[in-house]
């Protein structure tokens, strides 16, 4: 028999309104399910026999009562409360994904965006919606790197409008104007807030709540080829940063329109790891350097061209865990300290089936080991294919080859 659920969306109002078929459909339950605040707002409604089950973290335990509930009495519905559109970053989204054989009927309700929108008279089908709701910011400082001009942000209490505010003024996206809705749908409590995101990274706000940005005035395109001497540099030298045309032929190498993770090992200045991030804000970016000094010039870096996001680590990267890290499908290593092969080695045992790696070769005769005969034995002794090498030499200075390297 199949499970079968019924979500039903609600919003904060204390004295909720349902149509008679799902007034109907409460009345003759006998499971419910939902967050605490849920249970207070629609007590009130439930039967007397009714059982309730609450939705809290970890979810896992919450579908083992689920299931337990269904061995009991296979042919009952399970009926679960849920803010605003169940489907939008919903629960009914989770039951899809934990239950795919599930039978899910949903009766939505305006989903907080939506109800912040209606109350500020502002046209909403234009609007790039981000959940920060027990998420990370990567899609966050995706919408900002794309220059997005409406944002729909869905907070949390780590992800608040202040700490919003304080990454956006942080890595230059100023010039947008904040919007916060608290307990919306709630007659006594409901507040919209309109500030500049100076004052609102100063100012505390109630939870539940959401935000709109929206654009005041363009920001200035993204360059392609950020020009080498806007990068805060390593002790002031040049030569220790990719040049800005070695630097755009190395991401083509790196083929990261249709990658998701990048790994830039010996960073430096972080160009490379900056580049890829404006040129291609999908990328998840780790940036490895064995200098402590460099952390500084990276973050610089990063706050000087909008580049949230990039996870620094520092430390020689054979002795650093990237057990827990995303697994790259795209490499770059930008400096290896005579321990080319160890290094990708190490990269190896991570790297996705379809993964390449990338090595920037320069000829001189100042260095005394050829890292183009170091790369060649790597190769051969780790088994990987080699596609051709393209050779360029940048004004006066020495001949580089940029390489690249797969499984076979």
């Amino acid at each position: 028999m199949k499970k079968r659920f019924i979500v039903i969306g609600i919003s904060d109002h204390p004295q909720p309104f349902f149509p008679p078929e799902v007034l109907e459909i409460i009345g003759k339950g006998r499971v419910f399910s939902g967050g605490k605040r849920h249970h207070e707002i629609v007590a009130p409604l439930l039967p007397d026999e009714a059982l309730w089950i609450d939705i809290t973290v970890p979810l896992e335990k919450v579908f083992e009562q689920y299931d337990h509930q269904f061995s009991v009495s296979p042919l009952q519905t399970i009926i679960v409360f849920a803010s605003g559109d169940p489907l939008f970053f919903g629960f009914a989204n989770t039951i899809r994904r934990l239950l795919p054989e599930a039978e899910v009927v949903v009766y939505p309700s305006f989903n907080s965006l939506q109800l912040l929108a209606h109350r500020l008279v502002m046209p909403y089908h234009d609007m790039r919606i981000v959940s920060l709701t027990g998420r990370p910011w990567h899609e966050f400082d995706r919408a900002m790197i794309e220059r997005a001009r409406k944002v729909g942000v869905l907070t949390d209490r780590e992800h608040t409008p202040a700490a919003i505010a304080e990454r956006m003024l942080e890595y230059g996206y100023a010039g947008y104007s904040m919007y916060v809705g608290e307990h919306l749908g709630n007659p006594a409590q409901e507040r919209v807030t309109s500030l500049p995101l100076e004052e609102a990274a100063r100012r505390d706000f109630t939870q539940p709540n959401c935000v709109i940005l929206t654009e005041k005035e363009p920001l200035p395109a993204t360059p392609f080829g950020i020009p080498d001497g806007d990068f805060a540099l390593l002790d002031g030298r040049e030569k220790m940063i990719t040049k800005m045309p070695i630097r755009l032929l190395t991401l083509q190498a790196l083929d990261l329109r249709g990658r998701h993770v990048l790994w830039d090992i010996g960073f430096c200045t972080g160009s490379v790891s900056i580049e890829a991030r404006l040129q291609f804000p999908h990328l998840h970016v780790c940036a490895f350097e064995v200098r402590p000094a460099c952390e500084a010039i990276i973050r610089e870096n990063a706050r000087r061209f909008g580049t949230p996001g990039i996870e620094v680590h520092i430390g020689d990267f054979l002795d650093t865990d990237v057990s827990g890290l995303p697994r790259p499908d795209a490499v770059f290593i930008g400096g290896h300290g005579g321990r080319l092969k160890d290094i990708m080695a190490k990269v190896l045992t991570v790297l996705n089936p379809d993964g390449l790696m990338v090595f920037n070769s320069v000829t001189s005769p100042k260095v005394p080991v050829n890292s183009r005969q170091l790369w060649d034995e790597a190769c051969m002794a780790l088994g990987l294919k080699q596609d051709r090498p393209l050779s360029i030499q940048l004004n006066d200075y020495n001949p580089i080859e940029i390489l690249r390297c797969r499984r076979r």
